[in-house]
């Protein structure tokens, strides 16, 4: 890629306000794209019947290495600049008007830029302010009211537009931090939790095996079948504990599917993703539904990440005793490039007997399926019949 300046890290290129793009879209080119609108400023003359402006072409020549020169400025370096390489630009449609009246493209930039100088306030005062210097330029000129009201609309709508676009970003970015700070408290109430549970749990077990084994030990010399008595009960207080912090644990790593969906709207809700879901009531060992809900949140993360899709879907379903979970996108598709993600769920899936199947293509986008045996229910449940407890198209 041509580059004529580095960009900054506060600079406009940088920030995805500027971007009128999918947030996962490659944005490089995007100052040279929006130079296509330019070709106006040359084709103004030469479109005007007569020889009106016989001296349009070294004036605008020589203003249009002095734009780009500010236009690559105004996307690259710094924000606080901004404002005044959108003022050059302005400066220079003022100037080379009287000579090509097609200068007013230079206005237009002038006015796409200016949504990003401030507040919104600011930006539409400073936008009426150019086009009203404008208009009175245009009026001493005596040029033709069509393309002064062309200037006034375009300028309107392309600011506008970018406002707007501005405003949204900031509400996505307010969004994304909110997220950030619902999962910080999340994970910090959880770790107080798990630290209550162990402390409960540990505290007043090792605290008998403390006693038990200091009672044992005074026996000793004196009732040995008694302290033998106290040091099997201590064998089986230490083994007690640690099938209850085993299963505490379990509890810890366990991840529900009901929370992996709700996360997963979430996120690709966030991303302008369409998301629906169909579960079924199925009672499932925690250690299953663990491995297909960390399935799942692989899945989303791919799709969030990499997929560029616009709708994705997931349904779980029990076909001929076989439980399936579907997670779907109409993304790009394309070849499988096996990463540490698709492996470490592969081999967890491998643990409970189930097979992973990935269908991809640049026409319909990828499909995941993972299936596996139905475990055998310890009671009659609503899930042998398939029948849904959970639906939602996300809106």
């Amino acid at each position: 890629m041509f580059i004529i300046f580095e960009p900054t890290e506060n600079s406009l290129i940088c920030s995805r306000e500027a971007y009128g793009v999918n947030q996962h879209g490659d944005t490089r080119w995007l100052p040279i794209m929006m130079l296509i609108w330019s070709f106006w400023i040359f084709a103004t003359p030469l479109v005007t019947p007569g020889d009106v402006f016989p001296h349009w072409l070294w004036p605008t020549i020589a203003s249009f290495f002095a734009f780009l020169w500010l236009y690559f400025r105004a996307y690259y370096r710094d924000r606080s600049q901004l404002l005044w390489h959108t003022l050059g630009i302005a400066a220079l449609g003022l100037l080379i008007t009287p000579f090509n009246p097609g200068a007013n493209g230079y206005i237009i930039y002038a006015c796409a830029f200016l949504a990003f100088c401030g507040r919104t306030r600011f930006a539409l005062q400073c936008m009426s302010g150019l086009l009203l210097a404008y208009s009175a330029e245009w009026s001493l000129l005596g040029f033709p009211l069509v393309f002064l009201l062309n200037t006034a609309v375009l300028g309107i709508v392309v600011c506008v537009m970018n406002i707007m676009l501005a405003r949204k970003h900031q509400r996505d970015a307010e969004l994304k931090l909110s997220h950030d700070e619902v999962r910080r408290l999340a994970a910090l109430a959880e770790r107080e939790r798990i630290g209550r549970d162990l402390h409960d749990l540990l505290g007043h077990t090792l605290s008998l095996i403390t006693l038990k084994s200091e009672l044992a030990n005074r026996l000793w010399e004196r009732d040995l079948t008694a302290a033998r008595r106290e040091v099997i009960d201590v064998e089986r207080v230490a083994r007690d504990a640690l099938a209850q912090v085993r299963r505490a644990i379990t509890g810890i790593r366990a991840a529900g599917l009901v929370p992996e969906v709700a996360a997963a709207k979430l996120m690709l809700e966030s991303s302008n993703v369409h998301f629906d879901y169909h579960l079924v009531d199925c009672a499932l060992p925690a250690e299953i539904e663990t491995v297909l809900a960390m399935a799942a949140r692989e899945a989303v993360t791919n799709i969030q990440r990499h997929s560029r899709a616009t709708q994705a879907r997931l349904l779980l379903a029990i076909n001929s005793g076989t439980i399936e979970l579907s997670i779907s996108d109409n993304g790009r598709g394309g070849a499988i490039v096996p990463g540490n993600g698709l492996a470490g769920m592969r081999e967890r899936l491998g643990l409970i007997g189930a097979s992973l199947s990935i269908e991809s293509s640049r026409a319909t986008g990828t499909t995941l399926c993972v299936r596996l045996p139905l475990p055998p229910p310890p009671h009659t449940s609503m899930a042998q019949h398939g029948s849904p407890v959970m639906t939602q198209s996300a809106a």
